[in-house]
């Protein structure tokens, strides 16, 4: 597979700040891929040079001509208050294919249309925005940036704010959207239990630090104990991985600070 995104020692900061150095890594064509960190670490800061809105102080971030982000934004960076149907915030993700000051087209139409079946709310087009729920708000964003017919979809942490049902139903969409179309996901989150259940390689950030690898070569007592730097607990349950971090008789979540 070819890659999309190649960092090859990439050093990313801010002016002198240095958040990252030597990053060397890539995102191959049908990759489910979830960049995993507590905030502050260097998540956005990864996440700002895969879209090309920062560029590193040295080496190189490489993105394929041709590649098109669908990018799904956090839930409270989105004014929810606008008086638009839900179907006008879907055709939004075609502005760049429609053109400025043009109208969309039936064909535009019918792709929007085509993204909301794909994410289960068709029968919600014609509805407004402010009535539906968080999670139904969030699989209208996820269309939105399918109907722009991406090749690497980016959701920034799309669980935010939403109960474990919620949380449960959009995890298991993206992952079907990537099983049925062979689509190329990265899902940013601070949340390791959630994400680690759902991809196939983690991104791991922790205070400077960088690993990537398989689910299983990133999600084990050895590698989390050493880039936490505390204990770390790896357990099951009906098939899920939990996480723990344990600090004397305190258990905590990797990534959180007391």
């Amino acid at each position: 597979m070819s890659a999309l995104v190649m960092f090859d020692h990439a050093t990313l900061g801010y002016g002198r700040r240095v958040v990252l150095s030597d990053l060397t890594f890539e995102i191959p064509e049908g990759d489910f891929l979830g960049l995993v960190g507590p905030n502050g670490a260097g998540k956005t800061t990864i996440l700002r040079a895969i879209l090309g809105t920062l560029d590193p102080s040295a080496g190189t971030v490489t993105r394929r001509p041709e590649l098109r982000f669908g990018y799904v934004p956090q839930r409270d960076q989105v004014d929810y208050n606008f008086p638009l149907r839900v179907l006008d915030v879907v055709l939004m993700g075609r502005y760049d294919r429609i053109g400025i000051g043009r109208r969309p087209k039936r064909d535009d139409r019918d792709r929007a249309l085509a993204a909301l079946d794909a994410v289960g709310i068709r029968e919600l087009a014609m509805e407004p925005l402010t009535r539906l729920s968080g999670g139904q708000k969030q699989r209208t964003l996820i269309a939105r940036a399918l109907v722009g017919e991406p090749n690497l979809l980016v959701l920034d942490e799309p669980t935010t704010g939403m109960d474990l049902v919620s949380t449960t139903q959009i995890l298991g969409l993206v992952r079907e959207l990537h099983e049925r179309r062979g689509l190329t996901v990265l899902m940013v989150s601070h949340a390791l239990n959630e994400i680690a259940n759902y991809v196939t390689r983690i991104a791991l950030v922790q205070e400077g630090s960088f690993r990537i690898g398989a689910v299983d070569e990133i999600v084990n007592e050895r590698t989390l104990s050493e880039v936490y730097g505390i204990p770390v607990e790896v357990d099951s349950f009906a098939g899920h991985r939990i996480v723990l971090a344990r600090r004397g008789s305190a258990v905590m979540r990797p990534g959180e600070r007391r």
